[in-house]
């Protein structure tokens, strides 16, 4: 079946905790997008992203690492001490997911003006 695209839906602080808690794999996935694109408070967005990361699914955290480069495009800002961690270690371990990586931190280099893991993005890119 060929992937139809949709847009995005608003969502609240409180029904994000709620999928985080008892959400399905599917409303999962798309927690992190939906919250990094239409939260309007940046840090409840960026709070839900970073909870993202504690999924099994690399999918998932795959996911968080996009909605917070959303974060940076729409709102410029992030909590560098907070995020980068994690980024660095999906870029590390999430092999499966690595181009949705490499495309977040590169737009979170870029939206705000950070330079996280440089030198390693041109190594793997050169790969």
């Amino acid at each position: 079946m060929k992937p139809v695209y949709r847009p995005l839906e608003d969502i609240t602080y409180d029904e994000a905790l709620r999928i985080l808690e008892v959400g399905t794999i599917e409303e999962r996935i798309l927690l992190p997008l939906m919250a990094g694109e239409t939260m309007v408070d940046w840090k409840q967005a960026q709070t839900i992203c970073i909870r993202s990361f504690d999924s099994d699914d690399p999918r998932v955290r795959a996911n968080a690492a996009i909605g917070l480069a959303y974060i940076a495009r729409t709102k410029g800002q992030l909590e560098k001490h907070l995020v980068k961690p994690l980024l660095v270690k999906e870029l590390r371990e999430n092999i499966e997911n690595r181009w949705r990586i490499i495309d977040a931190i590169t737009d979170i280099n870029y939206y705000l003006g950070w330079h996280l893991e440089e030198k390693a993005l041109e190594k793997i890119k050169a790969e």
